[in-house]
C-alpha cells in the first residue's frame, strides 16, 4: 500500500500538472481567438500567481525529506518566479501585455505540464520513457526562453516606470536603495543565478537519462 506522503503528492503534482494545462490552454486561445500577445496575463496571469505561490510547498517538501530535491536550488527558483510575478508584472501595468510575459508564461506552462506530469506518472511508479525524455531535454530550449527574452527583458522594461513611480517607496523608506535599485542588481545577477541552476539541470539529465536507459537494456 502506497505511504500517505507518496499519496500526498501525487495529489499535489496531479493538481499542478491540471492547472498548469489549463493555464497553457488559457494562452492559446487568447492568441488564437485575439491575434495576439498583449492579453495573456489578463487571460492566465491569475491562474498563473495561484500555481506558482503555493508552489512554496515544494521548498517545504525539500525541508522536511519527503522529496530529494535540494532546498537552496528550489527556493530560488521560486523566489524569482513570484517575485516576477507579484512585484512587477502584477504591479506595473503597463508591461503586462509586452511579449516577454507571453514569451515567459509560455515557457513556463509547457516545461510544468512535462515537469509535474512527470512527478505524478513516478508517484505511480509507471512513468513514460517519452515524458522522462521531456522532462530532461525541453529545459534546453524553454528555460532560457522564458529567462532572456522573458523575465529580464520585461524587468528592464519596467526599470523606466518603477523609478518614475518610486515603487514600493514605503517598504524601502528605511533603507540604503530603493526598489529600483534593487531591481538592478537583480537583473545584474540573474543570468549568474540562472546559470547555476542550468547546469544543475544538465547534472539531472545525464544522471536520470542514463538511468532510464540502463533500465530499458535490462
Amino acid at each position: 500500500m502506497p505511504r500517505l506522503s507518496t499519496l500526498y503528492l501525487l495529489a499535489y503534482n496531479s493538481l499542478q500538472a491540471i492547472g498548469w494545462t489549463f493555464s497553457l490552454l488559457a494562452i492559446l486561445i487568447n492568441l488564437l481567438s485575439t491575434r495576439s500577445v498583449a492579453g495573456t496575463y489578463a487571460s492566465s496571469g491569475k491562474l498563473i500567481s495561484l500555481l506558482q505561490c503555493t508552489a512554496v510547498l515544494e521548498v517545504i517538501h525539500g525541508a522536511i525529506g519527503i522529496v530529494p530535491s535540494g532546498v537552496l536550488l528550489t527556493l530560488m527558483q521560486w523566489g524569482g518566479r513570484v517575485h516576477f510575478l507579484l512585484a512587477v508584472v502584477d504591479k506595473v501595468d503597463e508591461v503586462q501585455g509586452s511579449p516577454s510575459v507571453f514569451i515567459t508564461l509560455l515557457a513556463w506552462s509547457i516545461s510544468e505540464v512535462i515537469r509535474y506530469s512527470h512527478y505524478a506518472f513516478n508517484c505511480i511508479g509507471s512513468c513514460p520513457p517519452w515524458i522522462t525524455y521531456l522532462r530532461y531535454t525541453g529545459f534546453i530550449v524553454l528555460y532560457p526562453l522564458g529567462i532572456g527574452p522573458g523575465e529580464m527583458w520585461l524587468m528592464y522594461q519596467a526599470l523606466p516606470i518603477i523609478e518614475k513611480r518610486n515603487l514600493y517607496a514605503d517598504a524601502f523608506s528605511g533603507l540604503p536603495f530603493s526598489y529600483y535599485d534593487f531591481l538592478r542588481v537583480v537583473i545584474a545577477i540573474y543570468p549568474f543565478l540562472w546559470l547555476k541552476l542550468y547546469l544543475h539541470l544538465f547534472k539531472q539529465r545525464k544522471a536520470k537519462l542514463r538511468k532510464n536507459h540502463e533500465k530499458k537494456r535490462t
